[in-house]
Parts: structure tokens; C-alpha cells; sequence
């Protein structure tokens, strides 16, 4: 035993005398006695707790003369200390994940100008396609213009501006066509424009500009993500190219941080579905008419293959009427003039895909050939249901040289 034994036997006797002095009652003398123990007994448990480190719940009994047992130190488990979360390790070599912004703030002054400021203003231009800038299409400090019928002048396309973050700072810039004539037709470019910190107009960079996949820009449109939407053509529907050539397709545009570059869309215009590959074959035969007529009568017979790939509605002969109609097909010929300019001598129903016709024309031609005779090839081309006529495929084999001079 230790030398702390004596003083918990006193605390144990003074608590077995309490009991039983309260089972057999008790006088002034004793209420006296009991008292003058109770105060001895705090003052030697209060003295033993603090020294043995006996939990709050001992102490409170001893001072209050609780009669629960007290509950040793050992059967009380600790409380552990809550355990934080492991933190999610960052992979090696992975950038940091940073939070997506909510909104851009702007970077700079409003970018947004009006045509009239744009064409008070000299700005420097994207490059032009190879051979422009030598024709005279200049792109540095340039002060374009507007509807001029002049050659290699950078000119301001009349479409509509267009206004928009394409490039993510925060603020609109301005998307313009501007064009460079070299003849009938031009050159284009859209251009995004914008104004720096000093309030000047600069270019921001080229969307995209013509080349030798596609000869026009109609127009150009920014999306609500700030992407370049442009509409661009394969041809430029002039020097007597007719417009309903012209394909068109919608090709899309970003700024990737330093450039426009495509996004979506069509890359490659490809050829033609509406055109097909039509080949000419011909035979003749040529009689004297006989008795005074000193003309000859002349039997043309012309094969027409369509190889396809689609249908030829109609197909129309040129340059066959060299003498007087004198039988044939010339009957079935498709009556008044058709809506190009070329004048077809023959308009007559078509061939399908796949299939071959035979078309004969009869005349009567000079026994001798006269000094205008012509030698010109005898021609077929493919029209549709609208007396429109369309390009070949491979229009080589469309033509077929005269036997002899008519």
C-alpha cells in the first residue's frame, strides 16, 4: 500500500458511518459529530483527487455526498479527436484545375465601330492571296474605300457590320468583309477589328479570306459563343457565269488565342452533285437528192450516253442546223428560246442516268460547201426541267468534229 492508503480508508469509513447513522436516526450530539466528519472528510477527498487525478465526477461526490459509485478513470474512453479528411492529391505533371469563371471581365475599351469610322480611319489588312498585293491590293495603313469600280483598291463590302466577343476579353470587337477588285470580280477577307488601349482602330486578325477552294464571301454573323459563322461560294457568278452555278455553305470560326481558325462546318466544296458526265457519239450518211436539186441530203444520227451520276432532264444540240431542216428529230424540238444566252439549235427530252438515246436530224446541205462553211464541233449539253443548262463533268467527250465541212 501506499502512503495515499491511510486517507481513502478515512474517506471510506466516514461514508459507512454516514450510511448507518442515517438508517438509525440521530440526536443534537450526533449531528454535531456527523458534521464536524463530513467537513474532515471533503477537505481529505478535495486533497486526494487533486493529487491522484481523480475525474470531476469523483470530486463532485466527495463535495456533494453523492451515493453513486464512482466510475473508475479506466472505464471512461477518451474522446478522439475527429480525424480531418485526406486532401485529394494533385496527379503529377496535371496543370491545376482552376474554378470556370462565371463571366469574362472586359480587358479593354469597347470594340465596337461604326462604318463610318472604319473608313475615316487607316488600318493595316491581313495579307491579300498571292498576286494581289503585286496587282496593287496594299495592306498597310490602308484607308479603304467604298463602291468604286477601280482595280486593286481595297474596298469596304456593303454587308452589314457585325458585333461580338470573338476573341474572350470581355468586350465586342467588329467583324467587317472587306474585298480588292481585280476585274469583275474580287477578292475577299473577314477581318475583326477592334480598339486598343489608346482608343485606336486595330485589326485583330483575319476570320478567313477567298482562295482556290472557294471565290466568294456572302456573308459572316457571330454567334452567341462568339464564334464566326461565314457564308462562303465556290464561284463568283459574273462574266456571264450564270448565279444558279453558285453553291454556298456555312463554315464556322474561332479564336483560338492567337488566330480564327475553322471550328465546324464544311472544309471542302467537292464536286458538283448536279452535274452530270454526258458523252457524244455520231454517225451520217450523205445522198444526192437527185434530178435538179443539186443539194445533198444529209443523215445525222447523235448517241447520247449519260454516265450519271444523275439524270439529264433535257439535253440540247448546238451548232447542228448547218442546212435546211428536212426531217428527224427537228419536229420534237422544244419550241421558242430557252433562258441562257447560248441559243441551243435543239432542245429535247433527256437521257437518265445510266441510259443511252438516239437523236437523228435530217438536212439538205449545199452540194458544195460554201465559203462560210463551218467547221465547228456539234455540241450536247445537259438542261434541266427549268430550260437551264449546267456544266459537264468531263466535257471533252461532249463534242463531236463534222465529217466534212457543212
Amino acid at each position: 500500500m501506499s502512503d495515499l492508503d491511510p486517507l481513502l480508508r478515512e474517506r471510506l469509513g466516514a461514508y459507512r458511518n454516514d450510511v448507518i447513522s442515517q438508517v438509525a436516526g440521530a440526536g443534537p450530539d450526533k449531528a454535531r459529530q456527523r458534521l464536524r466528519r463530513r467537513r474532515r472528510t471533503t477537505a481529505a477527498a478535495a486533497a486526494a483527487a487533486v493529487v491522484l487525478g481523480v475525474t470531476p465526477v469523483v470530486i463532485n461526490a466527495a463535495l456533494h455526498g453523492d451515493r453513486t459509485p464512482p466510475v473508475p478513470v479506466e472505464s471512461i474512453p477518451p474522446t478522439a479527436p475527429p480525424t480531418p479528411a485526406p486532401a485529394t492529391p494533385t496527379p503529377s505533371g496535371s496543370p491545376t484545375q482552376r474554378p470556370t469563371p462565371t463571366g469574362t471581365a472586359p480587358t479593354g475599351p469597347d470594340g465596337r465601330i461604326s462604318r463610318a469610322q472604319l473608313l475615316a480611319t487607316p488600318v493595316d489588312l491581313p495579307n491579300w492571296p498571292p498576286g494581289m498585293a503585286e496587282g496593287g491590293c496594299t495592306t498597310s495603313n490602308v484607308r479603304l474605300k467604298t463602291n468604286t469600280d477601280k482595280t486593286y483598291v481595297s474596298e469596304l463590302a456593303d454587308n452589314e457590320f457585325e458585333y461580338g466577343d470573338v476573341d474572350g476579353d470581355g468586350v465586342d470587337e467588329t467583324i467587317a468583309i472587306v474585298a480588292c477588285r481585280y476585274g469583275e470580280a474580287s477578292a475577299k477577307q473577314v477581318v475583326a477589328f477592334e480598339r486598343n488601349r489608346d482608343e485606336r482602330i486595330v485589326t485583330v486578325g483575319r476570320v478567313v479570306r477567298t482562295d482556290d477552294e472557294f471565290k466568294d464571301i456572302l456573308a459572316a454573323e457571330i454567334s452567341p459563343t462568339g464564334a464566326v459563322q461565314v457564308t462562303v461560294a465556290d464561284i463568283v457568278p459574273c462574266c456571264e457565269i450564270p448565279k444558279y452555278f453558285r453553291r454556298e455553305q456555312v463554315r464556322t470560326y474561332k479564336w483560338n488565342g492567337q488566330r480564327f481558325e475553322q471550328s465546324d462546318g464544311p472544309t471542302k466544296f467537292g464536286t458538283d452533285p448536279r452535274l452530270t458526265d454526258l458523252r457524244l457519239s455520231m454517225t451520217y450518211d450523205v445522198v444526192d437528192v437527185g434530178g435538179a436539186d443539186t443539194r445533198r441530203k444529209l443523215t445525222t444520227v447523235f448517241t447520247v450516253t449519260n454516265a450519271g451520276p444523275v439524270d439529264a432532264p433535257q439535253v440540247a444540240f448546238h451548232d447542228i442546223e448547218r442546212g435546211e431542216r428536212a426531217g428527224g428529230d427537228w419536229s420534237r424540238c422544244k419550241p421558242g428560246q430557252v433562258a441562257d444566252s447560248s441559243r441551243p439549235t435543239c432542245l429535247l427530252p433527256g437521257v437518265p442516268a445510266g441510259e443511252s438515246r438516239r437523236y437523228t436530224f435530217v438536212l439538205l446541205i449545199p452540194g458544195q460547201p460554201g465559203p462560210d462553211a463551218s467547221n465547228r464541233d456539234f455540241r450536247v449539253l445537259h438542261y434541266d426541267t427549268q430550260d437551264r443548262y449546267w456544266l459537264d463533268l468531263k466535257p471533252d467527250d461532249n463534242e463531236v468534229p463534222p465529217a466534212f465541212p457543212l
